[in-house]
Order: structure tokens, then sequence, then C-alpha cells
């Protein structure tokens, strides 16, 4: 009678591999490598709306395990799910512009954009300009 063959161990990665693929970004090349394919192009359009009315001295990091254009403070984040990408200017800015925003989910300072519809660019600007102005004017 024939014995029964030896099953192998399944192969498992390391812990250290398995905690690094898990791990939040620690840039932005990192995060948008991650991205879902279904989200990368709406967000790569975002990014580039953002970045076009920004000041030259903004930096763009990672906080919060996101990308965020920062000054001294935190300007605007962004980010993809599944389903949707949202920015995140805070929440004086989703205040003033509700009406605007009335189409889209919100929260108290994000702002949720369905990747069903297209990217309202020209509303993103305007919200990013609105939140460097409302900081500007918190330095005075």
């Amino acid at each position: 009678m024939k014995k029964p063959a030896k099953k192998k161990p399944a192969k498992r990665a390391s812990l250290a591999a398995r905690s690094a693929a898990k791990a939040a970004p620690r840039t932005v090349s990192q995060y948008l490598a991650r991205v879902p394919a279904r989200a990368r192009d709406p967000l790569r359009k975002i990014r580039e709306a953002i970045s076009s009315v920004v000041p030259r001295d903004v930096t763009e990091t990672i906080s919060y395990g996101i990308p965020t254009f920062k000054r001294q403070r935190m300007l605007v984040s962004y980010a993809a799910f599944s389903s949707h990408c949202s920015i995140f200017p805070g929440a004086a800015v989703v205040e003033k512009f509700q009406e605007e925003l009335k189409s889209y989910a919100t929260s108290k300072g994000t702002v949720r954009f369905p990747l069903s519809k297209p990217v309202p660019l020209a509303l993103i600007r305007k919200l990013v300009k609105a939140k460097v102005k409302h900081e500007e004017s918190r330095k005075r």
C-alpha cells in the first residue's frame, strides 16, 4: 500500500514583506502606484488641477497616508478610492461652496467625485484657489 504524498507547507511571505505591502506610502509616487487602475486617470487630472493653481512655494508630500499640498500648513489633500476620488480642502471651503457642491457627496471638509462622472476640474481649481485665499487671510 502506498503512503499518501506529503503536502508541502504553503510558502508565506515574510512578516516584513507583508508589513511593507500594507504600510502607508512614504512618497507621492508610492501612493500613486497603489491607486486602482480605474481611478488613476481621474486622480491624475485632480492632481494636475490642484498643481495648476497652488503657489510655487507649495510642496507635495504625504500626510495621513494621502498626497497633500502644503505651505506651512496643509492646503489641500486628495485621494482615490474604489468608487470615487476625494479632495480635502477643509470645512470652511466646503461650506462656502455648498451650493455648487450639491451634486457631490460632501462631509465636513471633504468632497467626493464619483468615478462614473467626469471630474469637474474647473470646480476643483475654484475650491483650491479659495483655500489658498483662506489660508493667506489667516496669516494677516
